[in-house]
This record gives C-alpha cells, sequence and structure tokens, in this order.
C-alpha cells in the first residue's frame, strides 16, 4: 500500500538519508533470526508515558478553566479520547543522521548494536506491507501544532527528546470493534486514560519486511567487546544475509565517552 506522510508531516530533503534503529543484542537477534520489524502500542513506551498526547503547554487551545470542575472534565475528556485512540498507533522509531552518538547508545547495553538503512529503504519495506503505513520526521515542542487532531500528537514529542532526531514508521491499525469510550467510568465520569484495554490488548505487532534490502549497514556499540562483532557476523551470515558488520567509529574514544551500560 502507499505509505503516507504524516498530517503536516515533513520528511528528510534528502531521500537517501541515513537513518539508525538503536537496539539491545537480544532485539537484534531477533530481527535477523525473524525477519521482521517490531511496532510497539504508542502507549506502552517505557520511557515516555505521554508518548502521542498533547503536550501540557498546548492544552489552552481548548479554552477551558482547569479550576471549572465542567471544564476539568470537559479537559479529562479531551484528553482520554486522544489517549483511547492511540493505541490504534504502533510505532518503530529510527534516528536521522550520518554518525551515531554515544547518547543514542546509552541505556542499551555493552553489547547494543545498530542497523542503518536509507530513509528510501524504509519507505519500500513499509510500502510492502497491507497496512495503513505512515512515514516522516517527528516534531518537537508544541509551536507548530494547530486544531485538535491525534495525528499531529502521535507524531509531536516534547522538547526533551529533541536529540532523539526522530524518523517514524507507523502503522495505523483499526479495531471496528472498539468504541470510543473507555475513559468513562461506571458514573459517566472521564478520565485521561482508558480504564480498561482495547478488544485485542496487544503490547506491539511484527511485521516482515526483507532485511537484506532493508539494511545497508549493521554496526557494534563502542563499548562492545570484540567478540560481540564476531558474534553479530555469524548470526548475519548463518541467516543467509550478505550485509557489512563494523564497529562503531565511536570505538577509538570510548574511554573518553559517558557510558551508562544499564538496558532499557
Amino acid at each position: 500500500m502507499p505509505v503516507s506522510l504524516f498530517t503536516d508531516g515533513l520528511e528528510p530533503t534528502n531521500a537517501d538519508a541515513t537513518l539508525w534503529r538503536f537496539m539491545e543484542f537480544w532485539k537484534f537477534r531477533n530481527l535477523i533470526e525473524t525477519g521482521t520489524l517490531y511496532f510497539c502500542r504508542a502507549d506502552k513506551f517505557a520511557d515516555d508515558e505521554t508518548e502521542g498526547l498533547p503536550p501540557e503547554e498546548y492544552l489552552p487551545v481548548l479554552r477551558l478553566n482547569p479550576l471549572d470542575i465542567k471544564d476539568r472534565r470537559k479537559i479529562d475528556h479531551h484528553i482520554g479520547s486522544i489517549a483511547q485512540f492511540r493505541q490504534g498507533f504502533f510505532i518503530n522509531c529510527w534516528y536521522l543522521g550520518d554518525d551515531d552518538t554515544a547518547q543514542m547508545w546509552s541505556g542499551r547495553g555493552q553489547d547494543a548494536v545498530a542497523i542503518c538503512c536509507r530513509y528510501s529503504a524504509l519507505k519500500s519495506a513499509l510500502a510492502a506491507l497491507t497496512d495503513d503505513a505512515h512515514l516522516g520526521l517527528i516534531r518537537y515542542g508544541s509551536a507548530h501544532l494547530t486544531g485538535w487532531n491525534i495525528m499531529r500528537f502521535i507524531t509531536t514529542k516534547r522538547l526533551r527528546y529533541e536529540h532523539e532526531k526522530e524518523v517514524r514508521a507507523l502503522l495505523w491499525i483499526r479495531d471496528e470493534r472498539d468504541g470510543i469510550n473507555r475513559h468513562f467510568d461506571e458514573n459517566n465520569v472521564p478520565h485521561q486514560r482508558p480504564l480498561m484495554e482495547p478488544p485485542n490488548p496487544q503490547q506491539g505487532v511484527v511485521r516482515s519486511v526483507n532485511i537484506q534490502k532493508l539494511v545497508s549497514t549493521i554496526v557494534v556499540s563502542p563499548w562492545a567487546a570484540d567478540s560481540v562483532l564476531s558474534d553479530v557476523e555469524r548470526l548475519v551470515a548463518e541467516a543467509g544475509y550478505s550485509i557489512p558488520v563494523q564497529a562503531s567509529e565511536l570505538t577509538l574514544y570510548r574511554d573518553l565517552l559517558p557510558y551508562d551500560g544499564r538496558t532499557a
């Protein structure tokens, strides 16, 4: 199916711009062995509970008084509706840049791995799916926002994430069995979050892609042991792929780099 650009969306100026997807080693192993990409449900990101919700500073656009009990309920309803709608969006995140950064490796463990591709290759991979797929640049802050639109919110992040320079692949999976009022309680009071899971409560979805066509290079963390690079090369060869594997160019400077060895 054709891949759609986000509402008011932007794309890289160069269709062949380099994208990076950083991951823990076990996730890389799964990707290579299964030939699939994982798309996480928008409300299941452990590091950002507000994913896909309107920024706090944007709420005055509703022209409601949060100190008025009737207006407060209207605000809760508006946010709760968006919080429910976002559960139909499944996200796969990439970093836009010619080079990796220590910050993007952080939190993924010493043996982390990144796959690199071209923006055009990711777009082609999404076009081969039967899903309603969307692709484009994430925008940060709220200055660009207009109206009250789930697609604008799901493609916007808080300014504190601006360093991620994210390109977002998005699958919009609608469930016709789902109602629109799961954020109302038994007393018909709205809440800012759904009070129950959707009819099909999946945490994420996987989609098969042509790894050989998608991935141009595989890069190993600057803090990884030499054996990790060998393990990656072996996994790639055993899966039948011919993809270059290399150590991060930051490896030469790893003793000078800040390191957070924790995994997400």
